[in-house]
């Protein structure tokens, strides 16, 4: 595995070629794909061989082919030919991601395997491309989460086990959204020099009408300096690799108001001055930070308005779908919102792209949901440590992003281990991910079975919260959901000096249900619910705002309390409006 901060770019010294398009799949029910040579390739006129887009999750693409609930492995396969031109460069595949792990093989060798899920990863076929010929491509993907990490598998096994048969999702999960299987992000056939810049960082700030920029880079085949431009305009003197660069441009703010982009490039310089390789980033110029009670953008305070969202849309599954990407922002902007949290994993970074370029606050959220501190080891800390850094690495230039969160909702199963293991836990993890990036506040998103005494409260720059009262608490009473909302707000803000953020609130609804009394699951009470939460967030002197659970109707597991979708979005599954999304865009002012 390769890099994962150096995103696909073609440009005059690099050429990334898509190998998006019409793939071929089998699913290895048996778990005989290695021992029948699958790695090699097959023919694709094999009956149980079947086309799959790419990028898209194969669930409901292959449904009909009994394959709506497979976890995998599944080997897809395609031909790829290798350009002449790729002569001299270094060949590399780039992958947007492999949900949840993936090997990758060449001419039957085994050439790299995946990374951090959800995240990219790059594997070097040079040893197996030659320049003019074809290669088989294969990728073998599992849906099927690892034993340890920062998301941990579970089993319908472990329900039975524990005694908690009635709450068994099929397939398994440890989350309350589908897990979708494939090749959901990009593809890319990557053409290098290899004398080339590699492991970029780029910090910005903006405070007291001034703006700052860092820069570091790594190099890789041989040393050079480098030089910046901005726009085209060179920045001072060329630098060296490894050391980080300051500069203080003339630039305008990034905001939700005005989310101005600069064009930031990169160059890498030979001993005489020429041009060996570039880099290119949209950038803007800005700073969070936390100050006693406040959220602080460019040093005024702000509100945040938003919602939690999943990368889910029909027949894509979590697969990238730019049409509804479109959408879903113009949906943002016409609702009021200003910001979104990447619940509960690293989006597709064509979504942090339109972010920055629509000005959309991101809290940028680890994929880790629901950890269980009964089995909490070493091994699961250490690759939450790899999947931060992968994280940040390929997030931190985005002006869009302006806070991590390292979890969602560890403790959901009211563990009592949680309580007592935790504490050191999240002082060594918040620790770690301070050093990889001290620039933006930092927190974890808190379960009410966790309770108002979580133990990473301690660390959070902010306290984040998810509340339900009114729905899975104080079901249909809104009145008593009121009062415990407002008793809990009371009891944070009394224990910490810190703000509150409530990360999840909502209620299910079916569009088209409606009753002229407090009934759950009508448009109604959901729009009710909502404006009673929002009240109450914008009267409390701790709360920094708030994010609706959820943004649309998404698909999850099987389960007893689920028709088939969790429906807590404000707009349908197809992005049709219920009455809430109304009654939001009122109460957060779009359009006056």
């Amino acid at each position: 595995m390769d890099v994962m901060n150096m995103r696909p770019e073609t440009n005059g010294f690099r050429e990334a070629i898509s190998l998006d398009g019409i793939w071929y799949c089998r699913a290895d029910k048996d778990g005989l794909g290695h021992s029948n040579g699958w790695a090699k390739g097959w023919s694709v006129t094999d009956p149980d061989s079947h086309p799959i887009a790419v990028p898209g999750s194969w669930n409901e693409q292959l449904a009909e082919a009994g394959l709506m609930n497979f976890e995998g492995p599944m080997w897809y396969q395609r031909q790829v030919r290798i350009p002449e031109r790729a002569a001299g460069a270094d060949i590399m595949l780039h992958f947007g991601s492999a949900d949840y792990r993936a090997e990758i093989f060449c001419n039957g060798q085994r050439v790299g395997k995946s990374g951090p899920l959800m995240l990219p990863f790059a594997v070097d076929i040079g040893a197996v491309a030659r320049p003019g010929k074809i290669i088989t491509l294969v990728v073998k993907v599992t849906a099927r989460l690892p034993k340890h990490g920062p998301m941990q598998e579970v089993r319908s096994e472990d329900y039975v086990a524990e005694g908690r048969a009635r709450d068994e999702y099929w397939p398994a999960v440890r989350f309350d959204f589908f897990p979708f299987g494939g090749l959901n992000r990009s593809v890319h056939l990557c053409l290098l020099p290899k004398l080339r810049i590699e492991n970029v960082t780029i910090d910005t700030g903006w405070s007291g009408g001034k703006s700052s920029l860092g820069v570091s880079t790594e190099t890789k085949g041989g040393s050079g300096k480098l030089r910046l431009l901005i726009d085209g305009e060179r920045l001072d003197q060329p630098f060296e690799a490894g050391i980080q660069a300051r500069f203080t441009p003339y630039v305008q703010p990034w905001s939700p108001d005005n989310p101005v982009l600069y064009d930031c490039s990169i160059e890498l310089l030979g001993e005489t001055g020429q041009v060996l390789d570039r880099i290119e980033r949209r950038i803007g110029f800005r700073t969070l930070r936390v100050e006693g009670l406040q959220l602080l953008l460019n040093d005024q305070p702000i509100i945040l308005k938003g919602f939690g969202k999943h990368e889910d849309t029909p027949v894509h599954g979590r697969g990238v779908n730019l049409p509804m990407l479109v959408k879903d922002f113009g949906l943002l902007d016409w609702i009021g919102a200003n910001s979104v949290r990447t619940s509960h994993y690293p989006y597709d970074e064509a979504f942090l792209d339109m972010a920055d370029e629509r000005g959309i606050l991101v809290i940028s959220e680890c994929f880790s949901v629901n950890l269980d501190f009964r089995k909490i080891s070493d091994e699961d800390q250490n690759a939450h440590r790899s999947a931060l850094e992968a994280q940040f690495a390929r997030d931190r230039h985005h002006a869009s992003v302006v806070a991590w969160s390292l979890s969602n909702e560890p403790g959901y199963l009211a563990e009592p281990e949680y309580g007592a293991r935790s504490g050191p836990y999240w002082r060594d993890l918040f620790d770690y991910a301070r050093q990889l990036d001290s620039s933006r506040p930092m927190t974890v998103a808190n379960v009410q079975y966790a309770g108002n005494a979580d133990p990473a409260f301690d660390y959070c720059d902010f306290l984040t919260i998810n509340r339900y009262h009114g729905w899975y608490s104080e079901p249909g009473q809104l009145d008593r959901a009121s009062s415990a909302l407002t008793e809990t707000l009371d009891d944070l803000a009394k224990a910490h000096e810190k703000p509150i953020f409530i990360s999840e609130f909502g209620a299910d609804a079916v569009a088209g249900m409606h009753a002229t009394i407090d009934q759950m699951w009508t448009e109604e009470y959901q729009s009710d619910l909502i404006a009673l939460y929002w009240q109450i967030i914008a009267e409390h002197q701790n709360c920094i705002g708030g994010h609706v659970w959820n943004f649309a109707d998404f698909r999850t597991a099987q389960h007893g309390r689920r028709a088939v979708m969790n429906r807590k979005g404000v707009f349908t599954r197809e992005r049709d409006p219920k009455r809430s999304a109304f009654t939001l865009k009122k109460l957060w002012g779009a359009g006056t």
